[in-house]
This record gives structure tokens, sequence and C-alpha cells, in this order.
């Protein structure tokens, strides 16, 4: 079982570990920084260190039971000690975005009543379906200017660890559908921007919305008589 140190601290950029099995395109390690990947969030990218040699890792991924750190050509030994780096700007860049979508994700389901139906995301940009019969430049206007209102708001973005019995019993966790999580999992990981926006979540985000900067709507599209895109782009 791999420790995610990303879980309990997102902006770990370095971190040494134990590689503890091998696979055919890399290696596992008995802890990583490096986010695996999920909820429309890509995994990192970055780099292994192991006695003076660098090993760049280009993703990571689920192997059976292995968490897998996706390397090229030759790969450290087992038991070796390596020090990893992850692509910090690359990183804060994803961090960013996945803070922006659930600020644009709270502030519709607030608004508007509209639930998501998908999403995902590459650094500084990101799409957002929503049960939406009508979408128009000037909602889009009107929802920017909704979300950059929370972005300056400077509220905080807290992560937590909570019993599934407790995390059902909160309803803007209900609307995430936690309920359909398989049995086994006992434990559901929150991100709650506070007063605005809680969804169960396992990816990486910044600490107060503030951070984000400005957000523009830059497209919206329908795709179905209820389902309807919006696209939104970060400022440097």
């Amino acid at each position: 079982m791999t420790e995610l140190l990303f879980h309990q601290h997102s902006y770990l950029q370095e971190f040494d570990a134990t590689v503890t099995g091998l696979a055919d395109a890399g290696v596992a390690l008995d802890r990583t920084a490096f986010y695996i990947g999920g909820g429309g969030q890509p995994s990192d990218i970055g780099v292994l260190s192991v006695g003076g040699r660098e090993y760049a890792v280009t993703g990571v991924k689920r192997d059976g039971g292995l968490l897998v750190h996706l390397i090229d050509g030759d790969r450290p030994e087992t038991g070796s000690r390596v020090s990893g780096r992850i692509d910090w700007e690359r990183r804060y860049q994803l961090m960013r975005t996945h803070t922006a979508l659930h600020i644009l994700c709270g502030v519709v389901w607030r608004d508007y009543g509209a639930l998501v139906t998908g999403g995902n995301m590459q650094p500084g940009e990101a799409r957002m379906d929503f049960e939406l019969e009508r979408m128009s430049a000037d909602f889009a206007e009107e929802v920017e200017a909704k979300i950059n209102e929370e972005v300056a708001a400077a509220r905080s973005v807290l992560a937590a660890n909570l019993p599934r019995e407790e995390a059902e019993q909160i309803p803007d966790l209900i609307r995430t559908k936690i309920n359909l999580l398989p049995s086994n999992i006992r434990e559901v990981r929150t991100i709650d921007i506070q007063g605005l926006d809680v969804q169960a979540d396992g990816g990486t985000h910044v600490n107060n919305t503030t951070e984000v900067g400005r957000i523009r709507v830059v497209g919206h599209e329908s795709k179905g008589r209820i389902n309807k895109r919006l696209r939104i782009a970060l400022e440097d």
C-alpha cells in the first residue's frame, strides 16, 4: 500500500521514498507526492532521483494492486531509496484549476440548482457540464462575474476525511452521489470551500480561493437537450 502524501500535504513538492515493486511500465513506491489522477485531474509528472541518476516520471496509474510511477526505459531496483520531485508549476496550475471548477460547480448549484454531469481539466483550463436546458452568452457572462466574486471572497478551502456514515448525512455530499461509492469504502475525503461548496473529492486544491486568480468563461455550448457545457480558463 502506497502512502498518499498529497492528501495530507498538497503543497509538498519533494519527498523521499523506497521502491517497493516493479512493473513493466515503471515502479511502485512506499509513499508518494505524485497525484495519481482522477476526478478529471490528470496525474502528476516529474522526476525520481537515485544515486545521482534521474528518471523522468511521465505519469502515474494503478496496475493491479500497484500504484505505478511510469518511467520509460531502465528503472530503479526494488529496495532503492529514491528522491521524488513533482513538476510543481504544472501541479500548482492544476490545483488552481481544480479549485476553480469547484467554485463554478458551487455557484451554478447555489444560484441555478443545476447538477454537474461531467468535467475535465488541463493546467489552466477546464470544462464542466451541467443539467441545464438553456445556455446563452448572457448566462455565461453572469456566471463569470459570480465565480470571480467567490474568488475575491477569500474563502478557505479545507480537506477532511470523514467516516462514511457522517458524510452521508451532509446534503451537499448526497448530491455528488457518494451513496454510489463501493460499500467497502468507509471513509470519504471531502473538499470544503467554506460557505460555498462541499464535495467528495480525492484531488489537490489550493488553500484559499484567492490563489485561483481571475477565471474567464471562454466558451459555452449545448451537449444535449438537458446538458450544457461551460469552458473556463485561468489568467496567469
